[in-house]
Order: C-alpha cells, then structure tokens, then sequence
C-alpha cells in the first residue's frame, strides 16, 4: 500500500514532487521512485515521511488510505467539523434528511457517521463546504415542508449576516431553518420565520453547534399552490380575526343598551 498511499496523501495536501522532496532532503527523483514502487525509504526517511503526512507508519504501509476520504475541518470558534471528499478530492455535499436529524446532533462531528451520509452534487457551486438540510414544518413558507436546503459552513460567528437565512443546530432545538438577526451586545441570535404565525425567539451563541447559511433549495411541489394555499390560510385567519372583533363590537353594543 505504501507507494500508493504516498501520492495519495501528497496530492490531498496539495504538495507536488519537488516540494515534498524538498521537504525530505531527497532529490525528486528519489522520491519519484518511491511513489512507483521502485524502491522503500530507510526507517529514518519513513519517519519524517509520516510526521509530514501527519500519519502513522503502520496506517501509511498496511491501509489503503486512497479509499479514505473523510477529513476534520477545524473551526476554534464553533466546533470540529467533519467533511468528505470525492475521489477528485472536491468536498462532497452531505444530505442530512429529517428522518436523520436526530442522530446528526451526536455524530456531526465523527468522520465516520459523516462518511455514511447519502452525498448530492450541485454544480457551479463557489469553493467551499457544503451540506443540504431536509426541513420540515411550515415555519419557512414559502419554502415548503420538505424542501433540501443547501448550505454553506459559516466558519465565524463575525460572518453571519442579519436578514439572511441560516441552517442552525443547537442541542435545544435539533435543525432548524430561520432567518436571523445579531444581538452582540447580548451574545444571542434572534431566529425570525417567515411565516408570521411563528413568533421569533433567541438563541445563545454557546448554544450553537453549527450554522449553514443559505446557498440554494430544491424544492419538490407545485410553487403556485403553495403560494395560493398560503394566502388562503392567511386569508382565512383575517375572516376569523374580523369575526372576533365583529363578536366583540356586538357584544360591547348590547351591554351598553
């Protein structure tokens, strides 16, 4: 495994050949010998190999690691975050459906429960890591219950910007799907849904887990209809409201008689 391991984790550090023998001290071609098979490095050569790869000597000569695609994005200010890379080495895009939720709150940060997820590809995406979230619920019309959002990481609290809408994971709430607004002074997001039946609520910056900003959504019904089913329901709550207020006005008229 050793001569294909050496390329493959070369290439994924994005080093060529010269640098990485540079690197080592060797010529290129040594080193070129050494990813086709030709020939070993001694022990000593091994070592500073592994330590530069950043991997251990029994992984680098036994495993087939060209096979290992999953890699731990490091963020110091919301969590360790796991990702996956096709066999071109581009970030895949993680499906978490709603049926999935549940178990994505514990294992989002283990490569391996990462690596099982389904993967989609959506073209003419900028470069970055990318996950799309099954929503559910009404609280985001008109995106309806059912829709994939898909989103990109936000590495920093700093990049959140007011108005837009987020994937956000607390412990507290599981996944949800908000438009948001800062409060710094507070260290808390206000979390806003679209649909105005949903009353907006806070959330704790330490409460948060990972935040998904808003890149594009697949949705999978007729966008007329939920429009009109929409307005309808809004409608209907006027009807009811008006009645109230009719009811009310009634009510206080024949007491004053």
């Amino acid at each position: 495994m050793f001569h294909d391991n050496l390329r493959h984790l070369r290439q994924k550090k994005g080093m060529s050949q010269q640098a990485f023998a540079t690197l080592l001290g060797i010529p290129r071609t040594t080193y070129s010998e050494y990813e086709k098979g030709n020939t070993e490095p001694n022990i000593r050569l091994l070592t500073r190999i592994c330590e530069l790869l950043e991997v251990s000597l029994d992984r680098l000569i036994s495993s087939d690691l060209t096979l290992d695609h999953t890699e731990i994005f490091h963020n110091a200010e919301l969590r360790i975050m796991a990702m996956t890379r096709d066999a071109s080495g581009k970030n895949n895009i993680e499906l978490v459906e709603t049926k999935a939720e549940a178990g994505y709150i514990t294992g989002m940060s283990d490569p391996e429960y990462i690596a099982d997820l389904p993967k989609i590809s959506i073209p003419y995406l900028k470069n970055g890591h990318y996950r799309a979230f099954e929503i559910s619920g009404d609280s985001m019309l008109p995106v309806e219950p059912g829709s994939v959002i898909i989103s990109q990481y936000v590495e920093s609290l700093r990049d959140i910007k007011d108005d837009k809408t987020y994937i956000i994971i607390t412990h507290k709430d599981g996944v949800i799907y908000k438009r948001v607004k800062k409060i710094d002074r507070e260290a808390r997001l206000l979390a806003i849904s679209d649909n105005t039946k949903y009353k907006p609520y806070l959330i704790d910056y330490n409460d948060i887990k990972e935040m998904w900003q808003y890149q594009a959504h697949l949705g999978f019904s007729d966008l007329k209809k939920t429009y009109d089913d929409m307005w309808e329901e809004k409608l209907n709550d006027i009807h009811t409201k008006v009645g109230l207020i009719v009811d009310e006005l009634q009510k206080k008229s024949k007491d004053a008689k």
